[in-house]
């Protein structure tokens, strides 16, 4: 008998686990009570705020927050501020002088204060980072608990572009200090309409 043999006869007759049943994970990841203050607390620590509006006051709520933005990037569809096609660019670096993108977000996550974005309808995901300024539109009900249910709504059955974003651009690695709007927009809103 070799040594590869001994080897794999001490294994065989060693071996204790034997036909073990798989952890349940149907109960798994944090739940919140109050998914909308979760995701709130969440997009506040990193920089971001979220507004809950009615879907007329959309135009209104926009304008008020940024009442000087000159080019507006949109791809939402009761959003009717929007001056600048972006899909007709065909370069992106064209979009650096975009103050102002208003995007469609698929849906919020209340553990981290994320919204999935997909680029289906941006020609260029480029318009996520490099506008001055983002607010991710959604519908109120588009909100799960944790990352888990998250990645239970995400399809991977043909190839696109996909992006959880959370709050404006920010880095932490100079001393520790958290810089917002360091390698991308300056600010961001999460609003979600009904």
């Amino acid at each position: 008998m070799t040594s590869k043999d001994l080897i794999l006869n001490s294994i065989r007759t060693n071996n204790v686990v034997k036909d073990t049943p798989l952890p349940d994970y149907s109960n798994f990841g944090l739940t919140f009570e109050d998914k909308y203050a979760q995701f709130s607390t969440m997009l506040e620590s990193v920089g971001g705020k979220a507004l809950f509006v009615k879907k007329e006051a959309l135009d209104e709520t926009v304008k008020s927050l940024y009442p000087e933005e000159k080019v507006i990037a949109s791809n939402v569809e009761d959003f009717t501020l929007g001056n600048f096609d972006a899909n007709e660019e065909e370069d992106p670096h064209n979009l650096k002088d975009v103050d102002l993108a208003v995007l469609r977000g698929e849906f919020a996550v209340s553990e981290n204060g994320a919204v999935w974005v997909k680029n289906k309808d941006n020609r260029h995901r480029a318009l996520y980072f490099i506008a001055q300024n983002i607010i991710l539109v959604l519908d109120k009900s588009a909100i799960v608990n944790n990352m888990h249910e998250a990645y239970e709504l995400i399809s991977f059955d043909e190839p696109s572009y996909g992006a959880f974003i959370s709050g404006p651009s920010k880095t932490a690695d100079i001393e520790q200090s958290l810089v917002i709007g360091a390698h991308g927009p300056k600010s961001g809103y999460v609003i979600f309409v009904e």
